[in-house]
């Protein structure tokens, strides 16, 4: 039993990483209908300008992350307004691949200035691990819970309060609608791109505080992938709600069947269950069903 709740607690520290990230996903998809396949690299440049701040200009780590926070929402804005502002009105297709090569470029421009080996944060959290219902828990474990957690709530509240928020979900729900409305499309799809920089900056300082940080972190990207398909991509809880499950699963089967296969089933399992529940539900758990009349 130890095991299992190591496995699980480990699980829902990924799985919470896993459904920020998946939040950045969604939101771009609900606002401009684009899969955004460079989502791994932001969450990249988030952990790596966040430790540069920290290791090279000694900036405590606080202000470091709040520093970070102000960088990858300017920067979002101006990969909206380079890269994507001209491809309003392009067929679907040809902008996931510009987000594809947009990918490799942020790539390669982080190896240029970092390199390609791995970094560590200095000691930011205490070493001292918390005993949880019998499980000693490192406390880095518990801050990324409760950080990511935290953030979730406050980009709900920001959705349903806010006038931007607002304006966000009429955009998702009926551009052309919003448009008749008097809503700026142009300045939903930057702020769409703006926050899902942010919310992948946050999961990469804590992956990289756990993991340490090199350029293996943009796999993440992919790896949430199928947590957002599984959620249903138009779905922000959903997005949530599949990423904390694929973490928890992926952890498990890690711990259980990894060992008597000799590895690989951990990186498999999520896509193996994303498909089996697309066979089931075609449009994931919390996706809305089109319809389409002929």
């Amino acid at each position: 039993m130890e095991l299992f709740f190591n496995l699980l607690i480990t699980g829902l520290v990924v799985g919470s990483i896993y459904a920020l990230l998946a939040l950045g996903f969604t939101l771009i998809y609900k606002s401009t209908g684009v899969v955004n396949f460079a989502q791994g690299e932001l969450l990249l440049i988030g952990a790596y300008i966040c430790l540069h701040l920290t290791v090279s200009y000694r900036v405590p780590f606080i202000p470091s992350f709040i520093l970070t926070f102000i960088f990858m929402f300017l920067f979002g804005f101006i990969i909206e307004r380079i890269f994507l502002r001209k491809m309003i009105g392009e067929p679907i297709i040809s902008i996931i691949m510009l987000t594809i090569g947009l990918s490799s470029l942020l790539k390669s421009v982080v190896q240029i200035f970092w390199g390609t080996d791995t970094r560590v944060f200095p000691k930011v959290f205490p070493s001292e691990p918390v005993n949880l219902f019998g499980i000693k828990v490192s406390q880095v474990y518990i801050y990324s819970v409760i950080s990511v957690a935290i953030s979730l709530v406050i980009f709900s509240v920001f959705f349903k309060k806010s006038k931007a928020g607002v304006a966000m979900r009429a955009v998702a729900s009926d551009q052309q609608a919003a448009l008749s409305m008097g809503i700026e499309i142009k300045k939903v799809f930057a702020l769409a791109w703006a926050i899902a920089a942010v919310v992948s900056a946050v999961g990469g300082v804590f992956v990289g505080n756990i993991n340490g940080v090199n350029t293996n972190l943009s796999q993440f990207g992919l790896k949430v992938f199928p947590a957002v398909i599984l959620g249903g991509l138009d779905s922000i809880s959903g997005a949530i709600i599949g990423g904390v499950i694929i973490g928890i699963l992926e952890n498990l089967v890690g711990g259980y069947v990894d060992p008597l296969i000799g590895g690989g089933a951990k990186e498999v399992f999520p896509f193996i269950f994303m498909i089996i529940v697309l066979m089931i539900k075609p449009y994931g758990l919390f996706g809305t069903e089109e319809v389409e009349k002929v």
